[in-house]
């Protein structure tokens, strides 16, 4: 059972729940773990300050028990994750996603993927126990390399040069984060042109008021002309902004470029994997398409483990999570924006008119926040409630604590949007009741 990791990495607030000894502990645990099967562990971040201190305590922790590291810098974690494949090797990226910065956290990849289940398990085993120290002799070397970037921004144009794409109009969404090291190159590259906000990260500005969860601010700078482009601080999500504010989500930028990939012979068993947390809206679209939908657990990495058991090549989540998985092993936000410009320009679609056009049946989220996690969903009220509610099949719903964060994350989708926000409210009031408990 894991303490520390949750569905994407170990996170905390800086100082408080993640400190340098824990990152210490987790870079030895690392090292006791991968020594003798990789040869160098790869460290990179997103912007955040508090990045430094957690990258010297992992390095520390990690060269402490025998294995090389390498710093790479600022960059996306899917720039890690193709590194890490391209090198056959292991890589720490240090980032909190789309949380503010008082928040960081540490996720290990291995050759391109998020490492499984039962390996966190392992790794915080061993953090339990007393550190363990190589011979001198054997003590692992610390260095930069600044290559890294530039490989991955070679690897992106490569795959798309000479493709079309849409190609005017475009504000893109910085989230004054890891997106910033790479993405103007790549859209000058590929002869993109667009205008850049939230480019400017000092450290603590991440996600602050911008990015993917900050739509309505990109939104207020689109005239009726443009598409607004939204990442978040390590940029392994994108999302899509109309004027106004109206988001085009992660179902609906998996549905505009299966079309695509169905139509160029890319989607591999005419199939997508998403979460329970997908619209019905999207399962209806790709049906009436010749498309089947897959639903996996939340969480990109239990979406991939779906796509490689069914040899499938498109899969993702709501949130903007979008692997390619021809493109990349991983929720890539640079990739995932390259092929909806380029599938917007290849079927000759109006992205609004594609937004008006979706089916979408009424589904309200909302997050409550708790201070045990684990009781609140052990209490009896809820499964009673549950239950209940399970006898009404016009309701799909979803209950689930926060693998990254202090709630418990409530959907309810039904065809009635009065009955689905009654359900959501009561669903609320006793989770709340049962936090107070």
């Amino acid at each position: 059972m894991k303490k520390l990791f949750g569905t994407d990495g170990i996170r905390g607030i800086v100082n408080e729940e993640l400190t340098v000894e824990l990152a210490l502990k987790l870079g030895n645990a690392i090292g006791r773990y991968f020594a003798g099967k990789y040869d160098v562990l790869i460290i990179a971040k997103d912007t955040r300050s508090s990045a430094d201190l957690l990258e010297s305590a992992l390095a520390a922790g990690a060269s402490s028990a025998g294995i090389n590291v390498e710093y790479a810098g600022v960059m996306p974690t899917p720039a890690l994750a193709y590194i890490t494949r391209k090198y056959d090797t292991i890589g720490v990226m240090i980032s909190a996603s789309h949380n503010p910065a008082v928040y960081n956290g540490i996720k290990v990849l291995e050759r391109g993927m998020k490492i499984p289940d039962e390996v966190e398990v392992e790794l915080e085993n061993l953090m339990a126990m007393p550190m363990n120290y190589t011979v001198y002799s054997e003590v692992g070397k610390i260095c930069s390399k600044d290559s890294y970037r530039e490989e991955y921004i070679e690897h992106v144009v490569s795959m798309f040069s000479g493709k079309a794409f849409r190609n005017n109009s475009l504000i893109v969404d910085g989230a004054n984060g890891a997106i910033t090291t790479v993405l103007k190159e790549v859209y000058s590259r590929l002869g993109i042109v667009a205008d850049y906000t939230f480019f400017e990260p000092n450290g603590i500005n991440i996600n602050d008021g911008c990015g993917s969860l900050h739509p309505k601010t990109l939104g207020k700078k689109l005239d009726d002309d443009h598409i607004g482009v939204l990442f978040d601080g390590d940029a392994d999500r994108c999302l899509f902004v109309l004027p106004g504010g109206t988001l085009i989500d992660g179902d609906m930028l998996m549905a505009l470029n299966a079309d695509k990939l169905h139509r160029e012979g890319r989607l591999k068993n005419n199939t997508v994997v998403a979460t329970v947390m997908s619209n019905l809206g999207f399962e209806k679209f790709l049906e009436s398409r010749g498309m089947k939908l897959l639903r996996t657990r939340v969480g990109d990495k239990y979406v991939l483990e779906k796509m490689i058991e069914t040899g499938s090549t498109l899969g993702g989540e709501q949130s903007g999570h979008i692997i390619f998985f021809d493109r990349s092993t991983t929720g890539d936000g640079l990739i995932t924006s390259l092929e909806t410009l380029n599938s917007l320009a290849v079927l000759g679609t109006d992205l609004r008119e594609f937004y008006e056009n979706f089916p979408k049946f009424p589904q309200l989220l909302k997050n409550v926040p708790v201070v045990d996690k684990k009781a609140v969903m052990e209490c009896e009220d809820l499964h009673k409630l549950l239950e209940e509610l399970k006898e009404d099949r016009t309701l799909r719903i979803v209950v689930r604590p926060s693998g990254t964060e202090p709630y418990i994350r409530v959907m309810v989708e039904g065809m009635d949007e009065g009955k689905v926000s009654e359900i959501v409210e009561r669903i609320v009031e006793v989770l709340e009741d049962c936090s107070n408990e």
